[in-house]
């Protein structure tokens, strides 16, 4: 049977070092670790804004419909 989960589910790691944008026009980011798992929490990255430098938490999810950037 295959996992229907898409390869970035099963290794968020492989995500860390590359860039996506907020949005089709928002600031960019950097993802640069995964945080640790809290109790009934959805996955989190670890992402760093580009503009203000800023580091947190944002939920895969959510990071996974954001558009890469090159």
């Amino acid at each position: 049977m295959l996992d229907a989960k898409p390869a970035a589910f099963q290794e968020p790691r492989s995500l860390i070092g590359s860039w996506r944008r907020f949005g089709s026009a928002g600031p960019v980011y950097e993802i640069v670790g995964v945080t640790e798992p809290k109790a009934a929490d959805h996955p989190q990255m670890r992402i760093r804004v580009l503009e203000t430098g800023e580091e947190l938490d944002y939920p895969l999810t959510d990071l996974l419909e954001d558009p890469a950037e090159g």
